[in-house]
């Protein structure tokens, strides 16, 4: 069984991450009419700004687990393609020296 992630923008610019096992359109059409109570219910209306299927619902999961932590110019960079903006965002920031 496969399933959906998507990318929402609410009505405050914030951008949410789900997934679902049905047919997207049918999860925004969700969010939109405030069927759940959550962030999108106090954000709406949503509008639907990327999607991609998978074949496999647990894959599905796990994307919407790692774009959930991802930073809002890292989800941008990611829904635009942009690989060398991705790798530039992905990289880890040196540590903090400490002072004596």
């Amino acid at each position: 069984m496969g399933g959906w992630v998507y990318i929402l923008e609410c009505r405050d610019g914030s951008y949410y991450v789900g997934s679902t096992s049905r047919e997207v359109e049918a999860r925004v059409d969700e969010h939109n009419s405030g069927a759940y109570d959550g962030y999108t219910a106090r954000r709406r209306p949503v509008d639907l700004i990327w999607s991609s299927y998978f074949e496999s619902l647990v894959d599905a999961f796990f994307l919407e687990r790692k774009l959930k932590r991802w930073s809002r110019a890292k989800k941008e960079a990611f829904m635009a393609g942009n690989i060398t903006r991705l790798k530039g965002l992905a990289r880890r920031r040196a540590p903090f020296e400490t002072h004596r």
